[in-house]
């Protein structure tokens, strides 16, 4: 973990991108604010996924009580006279908020995906693209009671890509402290460029007037009086984002009203923040007309919140603030002898509960000061509606139907939000904040409207080139160690089996965000493949069932491009498959290309007339050119194209486009990082030399995978493609398992397959089995073409062509004699295949130790 910054000098209070300033070095930062923000919107776009990166480091820092972030910013609070109970509360309050997995629901909630600025298609059916873009510079004119909420802010800010310029007061140094131990845990640097903070008081209004020249959007706390000298200072245009003063309260009907939990949580309620928060209650309503149900209440809760403010360490109050509970609390003394009010009040002033039998809503001057009032249920709307703009927070505290009821009444009177008394100052992850979603108001929703041109983009950043993200510094994992990457569990919802082709069958575990957010990229991917949502008609041949992938992921890509779907999946009766296909007018297939080279065979005569088949999108194994090229002279078929290049355990990887070579794909570059490792060490390999994929996932939330090998080799294609897309392209070169030993040679399953197309004018699926000989110096290798009747074609004769066509292979089987080479001609049936997903198993290594 990066060592945090070092402390600034009292003399260096304001943080500017990376560095803390002396007052005149800000003073003259300020006249170039304007270039200095263009400048940086000038730079690549700031990925949320880089802040995620950062944030989650720093919430993992905040929670260990030995870290030097956590010291620094505990130091901060105290030197500004926080209640150490309060204290350690904000820094795990922070973690929480900067936790992961909080943020990435808040980027779901509220922009919908976490890459929101792509400018993506809504509809795959029209060239229309949209995305949340940042508004520029983000202004944050924070509140002086509550420490964190100005970082916060900041954090939002920088979710939504913007440049950030904080104002604070001068008394404290806790939001330039953590945001400049956020920036340090970024090594790209992107986000102390997006960073300001600047420490003064409100009276320097020239300060804030230079801030806010250049601001896009100014988002500010206060009370009505700060907020409106700070609107005077936004320029014509420029977007106010006003979080103004709000006031929450308690409402109790008779059946909690006397609960003892019931009065302990409101008066936690109270005592948290000293009610400083906005969600903090200042009143306590009673559903009654009756006054003397609300001075017992009142006598009652005074004791219960006495118990609670026993329990404080207090800090001294401010006297105006003491002052100012001194007024009120006089006044209210005076209406005692008006039979209006009864005070109860602590000898030292710590705590005043105030009984007043008139129901207009009142705001309380803090500090443990709480109204109780009569507000029976028939009035809520009447007396509540005229301060709606005011309202925040419910308490509500009745029985189950009452809540029902009387939470529709405090919402229309104009409350943003209904909780339960004790968790009034509590939130969830991805909760809108008086009313609405922060991210929303800190971007900017645009759209590009283009032509046919676009077709098949489905986001125009992929023309422009990829924001690369840091690999993570941990070690590769290899297939065998994938039960490694499954941690605890917490967010896995949905898991797929993987066919167990490549090695022993595992469980992947995916969240539905993982699994939504993989659909979206297939659909994308196949747009570019040259699927067309408006016009073709499909069919989805994938197999299903066992907890097999295939079926149901593409089944929900083509729900995703809204594309017309025939769900068969793979049926055994091919025939049947052959005349539902012709009797659908379908125009596209999906499947595995054995599987589909079948249907062809078996209803070859329906197919060959109806010679409707446009489009073949084919995954889960390599589609021979031969096949291909059977496929387009007696069917008609146009387009053969991989569906898309992925794994059950790693998810989509890689698509193809209209200018793909056989197995090259366009990395999913939304979704996966990819590195191409040397075949034996963990360095980068050579450029256009084969090596090793090893991809991380950005935002896989079911596990974590990072640095995952999936058993595949390929090689970077350099080069610009001629589609104009600028993500990068790889050619697949087969799996590991595809090279075995045998004998004295390392063989190539491929060279067995492409003998056996052109030296054999076989089309059909090729395995090998090899197992130990009867002699223990011998390799028996098995070569099965599957097809045929048994006998129909002479085994010897077929072995010579594979002797005569792969050097090595002879050299073992006839000069050294350590291999014995069968070929034999065998039904499709005969041919071993993975139980969930009928993929043909194209190595089988049945040999002991």
């Amino acid at each position: 973990m990066t060592t945090a910054p070092h402390t600034p000098a009292e003399d260096r209070p304001h943080y500017w991108q990376g560095e803390f300033l002396t007052d005149d070095q800000a003073g003259r930062r300020l006249d170039e604010l304007d270039a200095d923000v263009r400048s940086v919107l000038a730079e690549p776009r700031l990925s949320p996924l880089t802040v995620l990166a950062a944030c989650d480091l720093l919430s993992a820092a905040l929670r260990d009580p030995g870290s030097a972030q956590r010291k620094l910013l505990a130091e901060e609070l105290a030197a500004a006279r926080v209640d150490p109970a309060e204290a350690g509360r904000t820094l795990r309050d922070v973690a929480g908020a900067l936790d992961r997995e909080a943020l990435e629901t808040k980027l779901m909630r509220e922009l919908g995906g976490t890459d929101p600025g792509r400018l993506a298609r809504f509809d795959f059916r029209r060239e229309i693209f949209e995305g949340w873009l940042p508004v520029g510079l983000l202004v944050h004119v924070a509140p002086g009671n509550a420490p964190a909420a100005g970082a916060l802010s900041v954090i939002e800010g920088l979710l939504a890509g913007n440049v950030n310029a904080a104002k604070t007061s001068g008394g404290s140094r806790f939001t330039q402290q953590l945001l400049a131990q956020l920036a340090a845990l970024d090594p790209s640097g992107a986000i102390a460029r997006r960073v300001i903070v600047l420490a003064f008081p409100s009276s320097r209004t020239d300060w804030l007037e230079r801030l806010c020249a250049p601001a896009d959007a100014v988002a500010a706390w206060g009370g009505e009086e700060a907020l409106a000298g700070v609107a005077k200072l936004v320029p014509a245009g420029c977007r106010l984002v006003d979080w103004g003063p709000k006031l929450s309260f308690a409402y109790l009907t008779e059946h909690r009203w006397a609960d003892a939990d019931t009065l302990r949580g409101i008066a936690a309620d109270v005592c948290r923040l000293d009610q400083q928060a906005c969600s903090s209650p200042q009143l306590v309503y009673l559903d009654t007309e009756d006054e003397e149900q609300v001075l017992a209440f009142a006598e009652r809760f005074a004791a219960v919140l006495a118990e609670a403010v026993g329990e404080l360490d207090l800090p001294e109050r401010d006297p105006l603030e003491s002052a100012e509970i001194s007024n009120t609390v006089q006044v209210a003394t005076l209406e005692q002898h008006l039979g209006l009010t009864r005070v109860h009040a602590d000898p030292d002033g710590d705590w005043h509960v105030l009984a007043d039998l008139r129901s207009a809503l009142r705001a309380s001057p803090l500090h443990r000061t709480v109204w109780v009032k009569p507000l029976p249920r028939t009035r809520i709307v009447e007396v509540l509606r005229p301060m709606r703009r005011y309202l925040q927070t419910v308490g509500l505290g009745a029985d189950r139907t009452d809540t029902a009821a009387l939470a529709g009444l405090v919402l229309t009177a104009g409350a943003q939000r209904v909780t339960v008394p004790g968790a009034m100052l509590d939130s969830y992850n991805g909760e809108p904040h008086d009313g609405v979603y922060a991210l929303q108001r800190y971007s900017r929703r645009v759209d590009v409207q283009l032509d046919e041109r676009f077709r098949s983009d489905a986001c125009l950043d992929d023309l422009l080139g990829v924001r690369e993200l840091t690999v993570p510094q941990v070690p590769v994992t290899g297939k065998d160690e994938f039960d490694r990457l499954q941690g605890d569990g917490a967010r896995a919802e949905v898991f797929f089996r993987s066919g167990g082709s490549s090695g022993a069958p595992k469980l992947s575990a995916f969240a539905w965000d993982d699994y939504h957010e993989h659909m979206r990229s297939g659909a994308e991917g196949l747009l570019a493949a040259g699927f067309d949502p408006r016009t073709d008609r499909s069919m989805n041949l994938f197999f299903a069932g066992q907890l097999s992938g295939g079926f149901l992921s593409f089944h929900s890509v083509l729900e995703t491009l809204r594309a017309v779907q025939f769900p068969m999946a793979g049926q055994e009766d091919h025939a049947m498959v052959a005349r539902a296909i012709v009797d659908n007018r379908v125009d596209t297939l999906f499947g595995m290309p054995n599987y589909l080279l079948r249907v062809f065979t078996e209803g070859a005569a329906e197919l060959r007339a109806y010679r409707g088949v446009r489009k073949v999108f084919f995954g889960g194994e390599h589609f021979p050119q031969r096949q291909q090229d059977w496929l387009r002279e007696e069917f008609g078929v146009q387009l053969i194209r991989s569906a898309a290049y992925g794994s059950v355990d790693a998810g989509p990887l890689g698509y193809q486009c209209a200018h793909a070579g056989d197995r090259v794909h366009h990395l999913f570059s939304g979704v996966q990082t990819l590195e191409i490792l040397d075949r034996t060490e963990d360095r980068p390999a050579a450029p256009g030399e084969p090596g090793r994929l090893v991809f991380t996932a950005h935002t896989r939330r079911g596990q974590r995978l990072d640095r995952y090998e999936v058993g595949d080799l390929g090689r970077w294609v350099e080069g610009d493609c001629p589609c104009g897309r600028r993500t990068p392209r790889f050619e697949l070169l087969g799996r590991f398992g595809d090279i075995f030993r045998a004998g004295g040679h390392f063989l190539n399953y491929r060279r067995f397959v492409t003998i056996a197309q052109e030296s054999l004018d076989h089309l059909g699926a090729v395995q090998l089995r090899v197992a130990d000989g009867a002699d223990s110096a011998v390799t028996t290798l098995t070569v099965l073409l599957g097809g045929f009747e048994p006998g129909e074609r002479d085994s010897a004769l077929l072995a010579e062509a594979f002797l005569a066509d792969y050097p090595q292979l002879a050299t073992d089987v006839v000069q050294d004699r350590v291999v014995d080479l069968r070929v034999e001609a065998v039904p499709v049936d005969a041919l071993a295949r993975t139980a969930a997903s009928g993929k043909l198993r194209e190595v089988v290594d049945l040999r002991v130790g």
